[in-house]
Protein backbone atom coordinates (compact mmCIF):
# COMPACT_ATOMS: atom_id res chain seq x y z
CA UNK A 1 0.00 0.00 0.00
CA UNK A 2 1.34 3.43 -0.93
CA UNK A 3 1.70 6.21 1.62
CA UNK A 4 1.01 9.92 1.12
CA UNK A 5 3.90 12.29 0.30
CA UNK A 6 6.33 12.63 3.21
CA UNK A 7 4.07 10.73 5.59
CA UNK A 8 7.02 8.46 6.43
CA UNK A 9 9.98 9.82 4.47
CA UNK A 10 9.99 13.00 6.58
CA UNK A 11 12.04 10.94 9.03
CA UNK A 12 14.83 10.46 6.45
CA UNK A 13 14.39 13.65 4.43
CA UNK A 14 17.52 15.29 5.83
CA UNK A 15 19.63 12.20 5.12
CA UNK A 16 18.49 12.30 1.49
CA UNK A 17 18.68 16.03 0.79
CA UNK A 18 21.05 17.73 3.23
CA UNK A 19 24.11 16.87 1.14
CA UNK A 20 22.50 16.98 -2.31
CA UNK A 21 21.18 20.54 -2.57
CA UNK A 22 23.25 23.77 -2.38
CA UNK A 23 21.10 25.31 0.35
CA UNK A 24 23.62 27.98 1.31
CA UNK A 25 24.28 29.12 -2.26
CA UNK A 26 20.57 29.05 -3.10
CA UNK A 27 19.74 31.14 -0.03
CA UNK A 28 22.37 33.70 -0.98
CA UNK A 29 20.88 33.90 -4.49
CA UNK A 30 17.30 34.31 -3.23
CA UNK A 31 18.47 36.87 -0.68
CA UNK A 32 20.00 38.86 -3.53
CA UNK A 33 16.78 38.76 -5.57
CA UNK A 34 14.71 39.91 -2.59
CA UNK A 35 17.00 42.76 -1.54
CA UNK A 36 17.38 44.00 -5.13
CA UNK A 37 13.63 44.48 -5.36
CA UNK A 38 12.69 45.25 -1.75
CA UNK A 39 15.71 46.66 0.11
CA UNK A 40 15.41 46.23 3.83
CA UNK A 41 13.01 43.27 3.62
CA UNK A 42 12.97 41.42 6.93
CA UNK A 43 10.15 38.84 6.93
CA UNK A 44 9.77 35.76 4.72
CA UNK A 45 7.10 33.07 4.44
CA UNK A 46 8.43 29.82 3.00
CA UNK A 47 5.69 27.74 1.37
CA UNK A 48 6.49 24.01 1.49
CA UNK A 49 9.12 24.65 4.16
CA UNK A 50 9.75 20.95 4.78
CA UNK A 51 12.15 20.16 7.61
CA UNK A 52 13.57 23.68 7.68
CA UNK A 53 16.88 23.10 5.91
CA UNK A 54 16.42 26.20 3.75
CA UNK A 55 14.80 28.23 6.53
CA UNK A 56 17.99 27.84 8.57
CA UNK A 57 19.96 29.47 5.76
CA UNK A 58 17.41 32.24 5.16
CA UNK A 59 17.29 33.01 8.86
CA UNK A 60 20.75 34.54 8.52
CA UNK A 61 18.96 37.63 7.16
CA UNK A 62 15.22 37.20 7.80
CA UNK A 63 12.56 36.30 10.30
CA UNK A 64 11.25 33.19 8.54
CA UNK A 65 7.80 31.61 8.86
CA UNK A 66 6.85 28.28 7.33
CA UNK A 67 3.84 26.65 5.65
CA UNK A 68 3.61 22.95 4.81
CA UNK A 69 0.86 20.41 4.19
CA UNK A 70 2.74 17.49 5.77
CA UNK A 71 2.47 17.35 9.59
CA UNK A 72 5.57 15.16 9.94
CA UNK A 73 7.66 17.65 7.95
CA UNK A 74 6.46 20.45 10.20
CA UNK A 75 7.33 18.42 13.28
CA UNK A 76 10.87 17.97 11.99
CA UNK A 77 11.07 21.68 11.21
CA UNK A 78 9.86 22.53 14.70
CA UNK A 79 12.59 20.36 16.22
CA UNK A 80 15.20 22.15 14.14
CA UNK A 81 13.80 25.66 14.65
CA UNK A 82 11.64 25.66 17.80
CA UNK A 83 10.97 29.40 17.68
CA UNK A 84 9.91 29.48 14.02
CA UNK A 85 6.31 30.47 13.16
CA UNK A 86 4.82 27.39 11.48
CA UNK A 87 1.47 26.73 9.80
CA UNK A 88 -0.04 23.51 8.48
CA UNK A 89 -1.92 24.06 5.24
CA UNK A 90 -2.33 23.58 1.51
CA UNK A 91 -0.30 26.17 -0.39
CA UNK A 92 -3.05 26.39 -3.01
CA UNK A 93 -5.64 27.38 -0.37
CA UNK A 94 -4.43 29.16 2.75
CA UNK A 95 -5.10 32.35 4.66
CA UNK A 96 -2.78 33.29 7.52
CA UNK A 97 -4.32 36.71 8.08
CA UNK A 98 -1.02 38.56 7.74
CA UNK A 99 1.56 39.63 5.17
CA UNK A 100 5.31 39.27 4.76
CA UNK A 101 8.00 41.07 2.81
CA UNK A 102 8.51 37.96 0.68
CA UNK A 103 6.91 34.59 0.00
CA UNK A 104 9.18 31.88 -1.40
CA UNK A 105 8.52 28.36 -2.71
CA UNK A 106 11.71 26.48 -3.50
CA UNK A 107 12.98 23.03 -4.58
CA UNK A 108 10.28 22.67 -7.25
CA UNK A 109 7.69 22.12 -4.50
CA UNK A 110 5.22 24.12 -6.60
CA UNK A 111 4.76 20.97 -8.71
CA UNK A 112 2.72 19.45 -5.87
CA UNK A 113 -0.21 21.74 -6.66
CA UNK A 114 -0.70 19.34 -9.63
CA UNK A 115 -3.17 21.37 -11.74
CA UNK A 116 -3.01 24.72 -13.52
CA UNK A 117 -6.05 25.94 -11.59
CA UNK A 118 -4.29 25.17 -8.31
CA UNK A 119 -1.11 26.81 -9.59
CA UNK A 120 -3.09 30.01 -10.17
CA UNK A 121 -4.71 29.70 -6.76
CA UNK A 122 -1.32 29.26 -5.11
CA UNK A 123 0.10 32.36 -6.78
CA UNK A 124 -2.95 34.37 -5.77
CA UNK A 125 -2.41 33.21 -2.18
CA UNK A 126 1.28 34.05 -2.31
CA UNK A 127 0.49 37.52 -3.66
CA UNK A 128 -2.15 38.08 -0.97
CA UNK A 129 0.44 37.31 1.71
CA UNK A 130 3.04 39.87 0.62
CA UNK A 131 2.83 43.54 1.45
CA UNK A 132 2.86 46.15 -1.37
CA UNK A 133 6.29 46.08 -2.94
CA UNK A 134 6.75 42.54 -1.64
CA UNK A 135 8.41 39.68 -3.50
CA UNK A 136 7.23 36.22 -4.56
CA UNK A 137 9.94 33.72 -5.54
CA UNK A 138 9.10 30.33 -7.09
CA UNK A 139 11.52 27.64 -8.27
CA UNK A 140 9.60 25.69 -10.95
CA UNK A 141 9.25 21.96 -11.39
CA UNK A 142 10.36 20.29 -14.62
CA UNK A 143 8.71 21.68 -17.75
CA UNK A 144 6.55 19.29 -19.82
CA UNK A 145 9.09 19.12 -22.63
CA UNK A 146 11.82 18.21 -20.17
CA UNK A 147 10.06 15.26 -18.56
CA UNK A 148 11.40 11.81 -19.47
CA UNK A 149 8.66 9.19 -19.62
CA UNK A 150 9.22 5.68 -18.25
CA UNK A 151 12.37 6.75 -16.44
CA UNK A 152 13.45 4.95 -13.28
CA UNK A 153 16.26 5.72 -10.86
CA UNK A 154 17.91 4.41 -7.72
CA UNK A 155 20.01 6.30 -5.18
CA UNK A 156 21.34 5.69 -1.69
CA UNK A 157 22.57 7.83 1.22
CA UNK A 158 24.07 7.35 4.65
CA UNK A 159 24.66 9.68 7.57
CA UNK A 160 26.60 7.23 9.69
CA UNK A 161 23.54 6.27 11.73
CA UNK A 162 21.08 5.08 9.09
CA UNK A 163 21.28 4.01 5.44
CA UNK A 164 18.56 4.98 2.96
CA UNK A 165 17.92 3.64 -0.54
CA UNK A 166 15.25 5.12 -2.81
CA UNK A 167 13.91 3.76 -6.08
CA UNK A 168 11.73 6.05 -8.21
CA UNK A 169 9.33 5.11 -10.99
CA UNK A 170 6.49 7.17 -12.42
CA UNK A 171 3.50 7.25 -14.71
CA UNK A 172 2.17 10.21 -16.65
CA UNK A 173 -1.37 11.11 -17.67
CA UNK A 174 -1.24 14.29 -19.73
CA UNK A 175 0.36 16.90 -17.50
CA UNK A 176 -0.01 14.90 -14.27
CA UNK A 177 2.93 12.77 -13.18
CA UNK A 178 2.67 10.42 -10.20
CA UNK A 179 6.09 9.47 -8.91
CA UNK A 180 6.36 6.38 -6.73
CA UNK A 181 9.19 6.60 -4.25
CA UNK A 182 10.15 3.23 -2.82
CA UNK A 183 12.27 3.53 0.33
CA UNK A 184 14.34 0.97 2.20
CA UNK A 185 15.74 2.27 5.49
CA UNK A 186 18.28 0.32 7.55
CA UNK A 187 19.10 1.25 11.15
CA UNK A 188 21.65 -0.11 13.62
CA UNK A 189 20.54 -3.26 15.40
CA UNK A 190 19.11 -4.91 12.29
CA UNK A 191 15.94 -2.85 11.91
CA UNK A 192 14.97 -2.53 8.22
CA UNK A 193 11.75 -0.93 6.95
CA UNK A 194 10.43 -0.58 3.42
CA UNK A 195 7.56 1.50 2.09
CA UNK A 196 6.29 3.32 -0.99
CA UNK A 197 4.98 6.90 -1.19
CA UNK A 198 2.96 8.40 -4.05
CA UNK A 199 4.07 11.90 -5.07
CA UNK A 200 1.61 13.46 -7.58
CA UNK A 201 2.94 16.51 -9.41
CA UNK A 202 1.91 18.73 -12.30
CA UNK A 203 4.05 19.74 -15.27
CA UNK A 204 3.54 23.43 -16.10
CA UNK A 205 5.05 25.30 -19.03
CA UNK A 206 6.78 28.66 -18.97
CA UNK A 207 3.72 30.53 -20.20
CA UNK A 208 1.54 29.00 -17.47
CA UNK A 209 3.92 30.17 -14.78
CA UNK A 210 4.06 33.68 -16.24
CA UNK A 211 0.27 33.78 -16.54
CA UNK A 212 -0.23 32.64 -12.95
CA UNK A 213 2.07 35.41 -11.71
CA UNK A 214 0.42 38.02 -13.92
CA UNK A 215 -3.13 37.03 -12.95
CA UNK A 216 -2.09 37.34 -9.30
CA UNK A 217 -1.16 40.97 -9.96
CA UNK A 218 2.60 40.42 -9.84
CA UNK A 219 5.22 41.87 -12.18
CA UNK A 220 7.36 38.86 -12.97
CA UNK A 221 10.95 38.31 -14.10
CA UNK A 222 12.41 34.94 -15.05
CA UNK A 223 15.93 33.75 -14.34
CA UNK A 224 16.40 30.72 -16.64
CA UNK A 225 19.18 29.21 -14.53
CA UNK A 226 18.18 29.44 -10.87
CA UNK A 227 20.04 27.59 -8.12
CA UNK A 228 20.17 24.17 -9.86
CA UNK A 229 19.31 24.88 -13.48
CA UNK A 230 15.51 24.75 -13.28
CA UNK A 231 15.13 28.52 -13.29
CA UNK A 232 13.49 30.95 -10.91
CA UNK A 233 10.44 33.19 -11.18
CA UNK A 234 10.53 36.42 -9.20
CA UNK A 235 7.36 38.51 -8.90
CA UNK A 236 6.90 41.95 -7.37
CA UNK A 237 3.61 43.18 -5.94
CA UNK A 238 3.08 46.76 -7.16
CA UNK A 239 2.71 49.58 -4.70
CA UNK A 240 -0.60 51.33 -5.29
CA UNK A 241 -0.42 55.13 -4.81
Amino acid sequence: MSEQPYSRSAAVYDVVYAGDYPYGDAALSVHGFIQARKPGARTVLEAACGTGLFAVEMSRWYEVAGLDAAPDMLSACRRRLPDMELHEGDMAHFNLGKTYDAVICMFSSIGYVVSVDRLRSALQGFAAHVSPGGIVVVEPWIYPEGWIDNHTSIDSWSNGDIDVARVISSDREGRKVTMRWGFTVARPGGDVEAYVENHPTGLFDHHEYLTAFSEAGLRVDHDPQGPIGRGLYVGVKPVVV
